[in-house]
């Protein structure tokens, strides 16, 4: 047993000068953490701000103005005022502006008789996403400029109802808060599967792995040694993400540090087990990489929940989706930025990041041999 500690010891060392040696793990664990966020936290957006817009007015006067005023006083618009729909059908198809705005000739006429008027609306939608979104600020803008205006005559506005929406969890309606906590998933998921993958592979390729199978040192003390220095390396990023995306970004944070620790070791002992199973079948470090990135980067990024909405993914990918150990800690992390301790969400969550653990480290343990072949 002494015995066994002491070897253990010497491989954590031996593993922890390497790391120190090697600045691309650190880079990996730190420093493309702290790239990622910024891209992600100032670059990424799927909230549409200063989209610009073609104003047809065909019969301009005070009410068609203080209607376009109201369009250039919220930060979703940039107005420029055209005189002719062909004029702004040119600039629509130049992409100059990404919608138009059309109010008639007998605009202000129907509007002071009826107390309302359409108004033509013509929205790019190569970006179905942003083209909803823009007719959403539109609808909105319109009905608060009427109402507005009725309040200002000192009569009703007219509406049977008045909705007074209100946001849960995220009451700015902004997608860096839904983003960022997401990230993390990401950061732990190339700190744990693509480092401990790479970094397998490069000892195969420079034969030091061979000479580490000729010692006393059995193959669970050499996967310890292996996994210990990355989980301690994976958590520290967790940290430090978890630090920038609440102090630089000002994402609230209305969870348990400690609920949200150990959610991120089960995912983290995950991730590591997935590089351990690619570094048992991936001796180069190419073919390592390339692996780890179609089979754990990518799934992360795309079948998680961190960008896009699995509810709304056909009913096969979303049955592919539940393979994806991400696809839980993202709930997971939402949860505990966003909403707090939910443990109806917590728990199911974190039961399945315990079971897929053990999964792969299990096959990461079974799939190591002690042996070159």
């Amino acid at each position: 047993m002494r015995e066994s500690v002491e070897r253990l010891a010497g491989l954590l060392r031996k593993e922890a000068l390497q790391i120190v040696r090697d600045p691309s793990a650190l880079a990996i664990a730190f420093l493309l953490p702290a790239i990622l966020l910024v891209i992600f936290g100032y670059g990424v957006t799927l909230d549409p701000h200063h989209v610009p817009l073609a104003v047809v007015i065909e019969q301009p006067d005070a009410i068609t103005r203080s209607f376009v005023s109201g369009l250039g006083g919220t930060p979703y618009f940039t107005t420029e005022t055209f005189n002719t729909i062909q004029a702004a059908d040119r600039a629509f198809d130049a992409r100059e502006v990404s919608g138009i705005i059309w109010l008639r000739a007998n605009f202000t006429r129907q509007l002071t008789s009826r107390g309302d008027a359409p108004i033509g609306v013509i929205v790019n939608g190569v970006d179905a996403n942003t083209a909803r979104l823009i007719e959403g600020y539109l609808q909105q803008t319109w009905a608060t400029w009427l109402a507005a205006r009725s309040r200002a005559q000192g009569r009703s506005a007219g509406l049977p109802i008045e909705v007074q929406p209100r946001v849960r969890f995220n009451p700015a309606v902004s997608s860096r808060d839904y983003l960022v906590p997401g990230l993390i998933a990401i950061v732990m998921t190339l700190t744990g599967a693509l480092l401990t993958a790479l970094v397998i592979a490069r000892e195969w390729e420079r034969g030091t792995l061979e000479a580490l199978m000729v010692t006393r040192a059995t193959i669970r003390e050499i996967l310890l040694a292996k996994l210990l220095p990355y989980f301690v390396l994976g958590m520290g990023g967790m940290l430090a993400t978890l630090v920038l995306a609440v102090t630089l970004f000002g994402v609230p944070f209305r969870g348990s540090l400690l609920v949200l620790t150990a959610a991120s070791a089960l995912f983290l002992l995950a991730a590591l087990g997935m590089g351990l199973l690619i570094s048992s079948v991936a001796r180069n470090q190419f073919v390592a990489g390339q692996i780890a990135v179609i089979v754990t980067f990518l799934p992360a990024f795309i079948l998680s929940g961190f960008v896009f909405d699995i509810g709304s993914m056909p009913w096969a990918i979303r049955l592919i989706t539940h393979i994806v150990a991400a696809r839980y800690f993202v709930a997971i992390l939402q949860s505990e930025f966003l909403a707090g301790d939910v443990w109806s969400v917590i728990l199911p969550n974190a039961f399945a990041l315990l079971i897929m653990a053990l999964i792969f480290l299990g096959a990461a343990r079974l799939g190591a041999r002690k042996r070159l072949d």
